[in-house]
């Protein structure tokens, strides 16, 4: 009778353990509820926009929900000011410093696909839109993820007139800034249609010592720009070489090792550049592996001359008017 009515007691227990959370109501629930609902998945993988419904799990997260982890702000960045959705889990990636969920968010006939970054203690930190379904431009939509991990954004298509084939991919990372920056670009459309180069530190500080922009032309340049103190700067680098058939992009934060040499060295991560300053250029040295921050080869080893800040208007003195 007592091992009866301990087996019985230990079903009860395992039943009450095993009940499902419902995500797909408006209570609270708990964070590790919410990430158990993404299955654990190990790069490399693959989605288009013709395949993922298949690849999103039945399982609902109601607006409700989502919400309770994810901001508003960065849902409006996403899905603009939808107030209907739904959230299907696709997988999730745990690296040493991040968790990346994926997911569909599914407004009547359109499906965004996003991933979603947080902390190793589930304390969030961004979020981004990887491609939808109502692109309606003519392309295929695609994201490749690789393991460390790159969110490899394709599109493709055969061009209706001279029916070549057509592509752009932009590779994304997750930054240490809570954003995600440009690490890949690489195109064979209309380099015209693709001309801008958007420079993130632009608009940053230039007091420090070797804070300024250094070019070689208007797609070969880096601008380096104040950090947290004099010892450490940020610093965006962007390369085009072989005719522009070979790109590289990195923003980062660099140390000073001496008063002319510093070095971009961030740990996990095992791209590694050495930098050397004199008082007209600054010469970049790739000395670990950067190849998802450009092309397969190409490096980042290159000298740029520092660009003469304009001159400031001097004041006109007063003069006296009787």
């Amino acid at each position: 009778m007592r091992y009866l009515f301990s087996m019985l007691l230990f079903i009860f227990l395992y039943s009450c353990k095993e009940e499902k959370v419902n995500l797909a109501g408006n209570e609270p629930v708990q964070i590790n509820d919410f990430i158990a609902a993404f299955k654990p998945i190990q790069p490399p993988f693959y989605a288009a926009d013709t395949n993922i419904v298949k690849l999103a799990d039945t399982i609902t997260i109601s607006s409700k929900v989502f919400t309770q982890f994810v901001p508003d702000s960065s849902v409006a960045n996403i899905l603009g000011n939808a107030k209907k959705y739904t959230i299907h889990p696709v997988g999730r990636i745990e690296k040493e410093k991040e968790i990346y969920l994926l997911a569909t968010a599914q407004q009547q006939k359109k499906i965004t696909f996003l991933t979603i970054v947080l902390t190793k203690k589930n304390v969030f930190l961004t979020a981004k839109s990887l491609f939808n379904t109502q692109e309606n431009d003519g392309y295929l939509h695609n994201v490749s993820i690789n393991k460390e991990p790159t969110f490899l954004i394709g599109k493709e298509r055969i061009d209706p007139e001279t029916k070549e084939f057509k592509f752009t991919k932009v590779g994304w990372v997750y930054s240490n800034d809570k954003t995600f920056m440009v690490v890949i670009n690489d195109t064979n459309e209309d380099v015209a249609k693709n001309d801008l180069i958007i420079n993130p530190i632009d608009t940053f500080a230039i007091k420090n010592e070797w804070s300024g922009d250094y070019i070689k032309d208007k797609r070969n340049f880096i601008s380096i720009r104040d950090g947290k103190d004099a010892k450490t700067y940020l610093f965006f680098v962007h390369f085009e070489k072989k005719e522009g058939t070979c790109i590289g992009e990195l923003k980062g934060d660099l140390k000073m090792k001496t008063t002319k040499e510093g070095i971009y060295n961030v740990g996990g991560d095992p791209c590694i550049i050495d930098f050397k300053f004199n008082d007209r250029t600054v010469a970049l040295k790739e000395q670990g592996s950067c190849g998802n921050r450009r092309g397969i080869n190409c490096f980042f080893d290159d000298k740029f001359t520092r660009k003469k800040a304009p001159k400031q208007p001097k004041n006109k003195k007063k003069t006296n008017t009787k």
